[in-house]
């Protein structure tokens, strides 16, 4: 007798899936590509800002590190993961 009661479940968890796939989950990945082509695209003398606030240009990149100047000669590494934003591309003034 409820037979149809369990075909109208399945149908309600398929759109909230698709609602939730739409609204969260994809948006989410499309940030995460965009975040890794700009940490990929990084360059030498690049204005970037880090996750923990601190803004500096790069001065030298590896695989895995980025050194940014600060200030005049202080100088840190930093993952590339903990780059943010790239607030200004080099010869861009």
């Amino acid at each position: 007798m409820g037979g149809g009661g369990d075909w109208s479940f399945i149908v309600v968890m398929v759109i909230l899936f698709a609602i939730f796939y739409f609204l969260l989950i994809r948006p989410q990945q499309q940030k995460q590509k965009e975040l890794k082509t700009m940490i990929d695209n990084l360059a030498h003398g690049d204005t970037v800002l880090t996750s923990g606030g601190i803004h500096g240009k790069v001065v030298g990149l590896t695989d895995a590190i980025v050194t940014l100047e600060i200030a005049d000669k202080v100088k840190i590494k930093v993952s590339r993961s903990f780059i943010s934003a790239v607030l200004q591309k080099a010869g861009k003034e």
